[in-house]
This record gives structure tokens, sequence and C-alpha cells, in this order.
């Protein structure tokens, strides 16, 4: 999303970068989101849901906000998709406000705040690849784990309100440990 943010948007939307103690409890969580959306999207051609991003990663902190990733044929079918998904309480974010063509994004709302995050990817993009190899890499080095706690703790509070600066400096990190990072 871009920085500009018109005073009508919603709540969530502008909610400023926390990041929270890691909590066991995310990685179930996480599973049994997985589950309802593999449910909600099977008819579209959604078969593969995976649970991504920090929340993924046992003893990462992170902002308390999974995120998942979908595989769908393509996009033939989004608006039918994006209504299935509002009534489950999933709020599309159009393409040219995301800023990301490889996905189709959504956010999950409870309460006014951000539950979940959904990347619908087609299928063939790469990055479902990229997403699923970092979070694997992680997983298996907690050496990484320890360092990426610590720039993420020292970027949200330099860029507390400004999520997608936090985002973007991640960016060298995260390079890295695609480059070098070897999933056993």
């Amino acid at each position: 999303m871009t920085n500009e943010q018109p005073n009508d948007w919603p709540v969530w939307a502008t909610e400023s970068v926390e990041i929270k103690s890691a909590d066991p409890a995310w990685v179930e969580k996480g599973k049994a989101e997985a589950a309802r959306l593999r449910e909600l999207l099977a008819s579209y051609g959604v078969s593969e849901v995976e649970h991504i991003g920090s929340t993924s990663i046992p003893g990462l902190p992170a902002k308390p906000i999974l995120d998942l990733m979908a595989q769908i044929p393509s996009y033939a079918q989004l608006e039918v998709v994006i209504q299935h998904l509002s009534e489950e309480d999933w709020h599309y974010v159009p393409a040219e406000l995301d800023g990301h063509e490889w996905r189709r994004f959504f956010v999950k709302v409870e309460n006014d705040r951000r539950k979940c995050h959904l990347h619908l990817i087609q299928e063939h993009e790469e990055r479902w690849h990229v997403q699923l190899r970092f979070r694997d890499v992680l997983r298996q080095r907690p050496d990484l784990v320890g360092e990426y706690a610590q720039l993420k703790m020292e970027l949200a509070e330099r860029y507390r309100d400004d999520r997608e600066a936090y985002t973007q400096a991640k960016s060298v990190f995260i390079g890295r440990v695609l480059a070098d990072g070897e999933v056993m």
C-alpha cells in the first residue's frame, strides 16, 4: 500500500508496526486458518495454502498477523473470490494500492485490527517458491532467527508508522537468506 493514506481508510489499513514476542499458538492458528481457506477456495481451484511469514517460524517475534499464501490457477474469477472472502471478513486490497503484481492481497480483520493476510498467487508464479524457501530456511536456522528477530525489532521502532518502509528495510536480510541459506 502507498504511503499516502486517505482519511477515510479503515483503522486496520493504517495501524502501526508492532512486534510481539513469539507465540507458540501462531503455528496452530496458521494451520487452522489455512484449512479454512482451503475449504473456502477449493471451488476456485485452490488446493495449496501455506502458512508463511514470521508467525510460521517458531521462536520468532512478529507482528501478530498470520500470513497465508494460496495458489490459484488464474485470477479469472477474482471478483467472485473477493465477494466470497468478504463474507468471512477478508478485505481485498486492490492491486494498484498493494503495488505487488505477483499477488492479489487480502486482509482478514477482527475488531478493527489485522488478523491475517492472504497472498493469492497464480500457479507457476516464482514468488510461491521464494516465500516457501525463506520460511523453510529460517525454520532450520536458529542463528538466522535470532538475527532476524533483532532486525525486526529495530526496524519496527524506526518505522513504527510506516509499514511499507519497515517491509522494504528487511529486504537486504531476506535477499541474503535466500542467496546463502540452505534448506537441510
